[in-house]
């Protein structure tokens, strides 16, 4: 039997992203972004449970930011692309940021 050519080039793809740094994505807490849309956000943009989201969205709340991920870092900045686009269409100041993890 012969060895698959494309799970082999799948492999190293998945080899090549594990060895990029990782990124976190943080979210930062504002006095005018309704906590049931940085829910919502974290749903669709971080693929978070509701039960997840909801306790990112808290931690969010009471220490004034919380980690929505990590990711390679081209990812995690389009992440939070996403989630300022969102924001804007919403009328929100809500912010994330990108640092090394």
């Amino acid at each position: 039997m012969h060895d698959d050519p494309l799970r082999e080039v799948d492999s190293a793809i998945d080899a090549e992203v594990d060895a990029l740094p990782p990124f976190r994505v943080l979210m930062h807490n504002d006095d005018y972004t309704t906590m049931d849309f940085v829910v919502a956000v974290l749903e669709r943009v971080f693929f978070k449970s509701a039960s997840e989201a909801t306790d990112v969205m808290l931690e969010i709340h009471r220490r004034g930011v919380g980690i929505c991920g990590e990711y390679p870092e081209q990812i995690a900045e389009s992440k939070v692309s996403a989630v300022r686009r969102m924001a804007r269409e919403r009328g929100f100041p809500l912010r994330c940021s990108v640092e090394p993890a």
